[in-house]
């Protein structure tokens, strides 16, 4: 057990500090929400943006939902979240399951509309995987695994 833990932390440590340390900016996308609200570069200009990509089967992404839905209730005037469901599950089901945890952020379903555009933002090797870039485009995190409020507050400051 204590092998895989330092596997899949010499797996984040790398790659945060690779996209960091490379500038990395926000890539050109477009993706449209449970809503049909459509979601982009221009929609989130001057804004920090905070994706994180989750699935209901994943349960470290259920256990970090309740610090998302705080996250933006208070912050949503300068941050947008946009919760990229990363399965293939119908809108009912993910419309149900975000319903029970009261989610306030926009949800992205991969599906035909979308999922070309999830892959723009980096490989995915593990759920949940969030990105957080400053309001200038600039990748400022990056984290693989479940994440507290603490940590996306401290990312904004």
């Amino acid at each position: 057990m204590m092998k895989k833990a330092l596997i899949i932390l010499a797996l984040i440590l790398p790659l945060s500090a690779v996209a960091l340390e490379k500038n990395i900016k926000l890539p050109e996308f477009s993706v449209v929400d449970m809503n049909g609200k459509t979601h982009n570069n221009d929609s989130v200009k001057g804004k920090y943006l905070v994706v994180n990509f989750w699935a209901t089967w994943c349960p470290p992404c259920l256990k970090e939902i309740p610090a998302f839905v705080d996250f933006y209730d208070k912050h949503s005037n300068k941050v947008e979240v946009l919760g990229m469901d990363y399965e293939q599950a119908n809108i009912d089901k993910i419309t149900e399951f975000t319903d029970s945890f009261m989610v306030n952020y926009p949800i992205v379903l991969s599906d035909d509309k979308n999922r070309s555009e999830f892959s723009k933002f980096g490989e995915i090797i593990g759920m949940p995987t969030t990105y957080i870039y400053a309001p200038d485009g600039a990748l400022i995190n990056y984290y693989m695994g479940e994440i507290d409020i603490e940590t996306l507050e401290k990312s904004i400051r």
